[in-house]
């Protein structure tokens, strides 16, 4: 049975952006300043990162058992805040210096388990495809033929990826995507193998300590809990950003870059202490516009795009129930005419 949902959603950004507007002329109606890099507002909120981390490992280490789950959401939420300011760092949207935002970048994805590198090239794969259907490495959705062609269990996975847990999409992303260096070539791959081998040998290192010294358990509450709410941060950040029953994905002769990238990005509002938490990577259409915006501008950029180029946005939405069953129950399969079709519809229809 096909899902419906209320009226009170906006359709596909309307009119279509022309195939005359390019990328270029869309950058250029943003603030100058809005490129602009300020080291005390990255270097300030760095360290506040760092201090809302340390109170959550402070407050997981003292919480009754039935305070962990407020502690583990906190603590969880601030390491998703580490993998935003390695974001910015990934663009060169942190420092000037393309060794600082390395640095900066392996130092926040370290406790992550994350390989800086490795992401960092596969991401901005991402930003240059965004929404071109079987080239985006994001979210994007199998064609009927592509199902069809998968086996038993690939298809049960791939239902509940796109199902009730999405939340773990963005493990099966990283553990898939991002260790093997010989997938990589040239300067790529050493720059890789580097930053896996720095995350295989300092977090084995570190969490073998853990298990030494706190036991199973103690590698649980420290490490596994926390690991699991990041990456349900992670998962739900870039899902609802691509992925809503109005927003195509293209085949590759049909993909326009301009239109991919302002009318096929979402900006999604979650509570205030996520935003803040995590650097305000809510407002993502400027930054899909261009990389070279810091997160703390953001807010800036997005405000001049609804100024100049409002009716071609897609409309914001909020994290919630609704939003979750809106995307959870329909967008599972590429369909050609309706954007996406459910798994069920699909199966019904054949």
């Amino acid at each position: 049975m096909t899902a419906v949902f209320p009226k009170n959603f906006k359709s596909s950004p309307s009119p279509q952006l022309s195939d005359n507007i390019k990328l270029r002329d869309i950058i250029n109606t943003l603030p100058k300043e809005v490129f602009v890099k300020n080291p005390r507002k990255a270097w300030t909120k760095l360290v506040i990162n760092v201090l809302c981390v340390a109170l959550g490992y402070w407050f997981v280490a003292v919480s009754p058992w039935y305070l962990l789950p407020l502690a583990w959401v906190f603590l969880g939420t601030g390491l998703q805040g580490f993998f935003v300011i390695a974001h910015d760092c990934g663009h060169r949207s942190f420092s000037n210096r393309i060794w600082v935002n390395d640095l900066v970048g392996h130092m926040m994805t370290l406790p992550l388990v994350y390989p800086y590198h490795a992401w960092r090239i596969l991401h901005n794969h991402h930003h240059k495809h965004t929404n071109k259907l079987d080239v985006d490495n994001a979210w994007a959705p199998f064609t009927t033929e592509t199902f069809d062609g998968s086996s038993a269990a690939l298809q049960w996975l791939y239902r509940r990826m796109r199902g009730w847990f999405w939340w773990m999409g963005s493990i099966i992303h990283w553990a898939k995507l991002h260790f093997n260096w010989q997938k990589f070539a040239g300067k790529q791959r050493e720059q890789v193998r580097f930053s896996v081998l720095l995350v295989l040998i300092g977090g084995g290192f570190a969490y073998s300590t853990l298990l030494f010294a706190t036991g199973i358990t103690g590698l649980i509450k420290f490490w596994l809990m926390p690991w699991l709410v990041y990456h349900f941060w992670m998962s739900t950040f870039t899902m609802f950003h691509h992925t809503m029953p109005e927003i195509p994905f293209k085949p590759e002769e049909e993909w326009n870059e301009a239109r991919a990238q302002l009318s096929g990005t979402v900006n999604c509002k979650y509570p205030w202490w996520v935003e803040f938490l995590c650097h305000d990577i809510n407002v993502h259409i400027p930054h899909h516009l261009t990389t070279a915006i810091p997160w703390y501008n953001l807010r800036q950029a997005h405000q001049s795009l609804v100024e100049n180029w409002g009716e071609y946005l897609y409309e914001d939405c909020t994290f919630n129930w609704e939003l979750i069953q809106k995307v959870t129950k329909v967008c599972h399969l590429y369909e050609a005419q309706k954007n996406y079709q459910s798994i069920e519809d699909y199966r019904l229809s054949n």
